[in-house]
């Protein structure tokens, strides 16, 4: 890929210029939990705590700490949870936030609107600072692929960051909008795209999900809720493919446990969290398959990903 006519700037880590603070519901527990994004220094990684749990410790957003895929993703190590945190992982993904410390006082990360867009929002407002450390991706050199089912998820090799995601469900009301979407984030904003999908489900299904202790905060304020016939909630879909949108936020949010931003060209059918977080460990166990990358960044006009040129390799 050619510079066009800047000159070519190592990309660097970034993080949040000062500590930002939200209050919303856990979307699976029902309670009410404050949470804190502060800055971190380099190569801290995404990293949770909680302050209703004092001597915890830290548990790192790594593909190998998941605890838990029942209708989210739970992050544990030793008595420190975190849950329902692939949204805000996709924001992070979608911002470029490579260090932050993410406090709750609870054990799961607000749903708020049931989005990403809210968390890119509220670091907005406080800004986001580069830091001296390059920034490292996971390249993909070969296919990577892992299945349950008819379900499959799997990596190959591109020159960016593409994802395609097919959404399988026989139902009134999906039948009616678009269930394949194909995004490649060096043409289009995961801000402007992406970021604004909701969580959704069938009316139908609610008294079964709550009970096995999930769905108890849900509503439509932070979900997508349908019944026999239509969409329930009040100015419809902000998406015509909002539904598949969705399912992509959450493998965006996925797959950045691998501590990095991926490579590669992700492609699901069916996925949901834990074939997602299969695929991201089969890639932690694959060393032959992917290398560390660092990039020069050639600025494109604003609202788009940056064109990366190789500057570094560390393996």
């Amino acid at each position: 890929m050619r510079c066009r006519t800047r000159e070519n700037v190592m990309l660097r880590q970034r993080t949040i210029r000062k500590a930002v603070h939200a209050i919303g519901i856990g979307v699976h527990s029902g309670r009410k939990v404050r949470m804190s994004l502060r800055p971190a220094s380099e190569n801290t990684g995404i990293v949770f705590s909680r302050s209703d749990l004092p001597g915890a410790g830290y548990v790192s957003a790594k593909a190998e700490n998941v605890c838990d895929t029942t209708l989210a993703t739970t992050i544990g190590a030793g008595r420190t949870r975190a849950a329902t945190v692939e949204h805000l992982l996709s924001a992070l993904w979608g911002l470029g936030i490579d260090n932050l410390i993410v406090e709750l006082n609870s054990e799961e990360v607000p749903i708020m609107d049931g989005s990403a867009a809210p968390f890119i929002y509220l670091i907005q407002t406080v800004g986001i600072v580069e830091q001296a450390a390059p920034r490292q991706f996971i390249r993909i050199k070969r296919e990577i692929k892992v299945a349950q089912g008819d379900a499959t998820a799997l990596l190959k090799p591109y020159g960016g960051f593409r994802a395609n995601y097919t959404f399988v469900a026989d139902h009134a009301v999906y039948n009616r909008y678009p269930k394949t979407a194909t995004l490649d984030f060096s043409d289009v904003s995961y801000s402007e795209e992406v970021s604004r999908a909701r969580s959704f489900g069938l009316a139908s299904e609610l008294e079964q999900a709550q009970a096995i202790d999930r769905c108890k905060g849900s509503s439509l304020d932070n979900a997508v809720g349908i019944d026999d016939h239509d969409v329930l909630n009040e100015g419809g879909l902000r998406y015509r493919d909002e539904f598949v949108k969705h399912k992509l936020l959450d493998v965006i949010g996925d797959l950045y446990l691998l501590g990095r931003p991926v490579l590669g060209e992700f492609v699901g059918y069916m996925s949901g969290h834990a074939l997602n977080n299969e695929l991201a460990r089969t890639v932690i166990d694959s060393e032959d398959a992917w290398e560390l990358v660092s990039f020069a960044d050639t600025r494109r006009p604003r609202g788009r990903e940056p064109i990366l040129q190789p500057a570094a390799v560390a393996v």
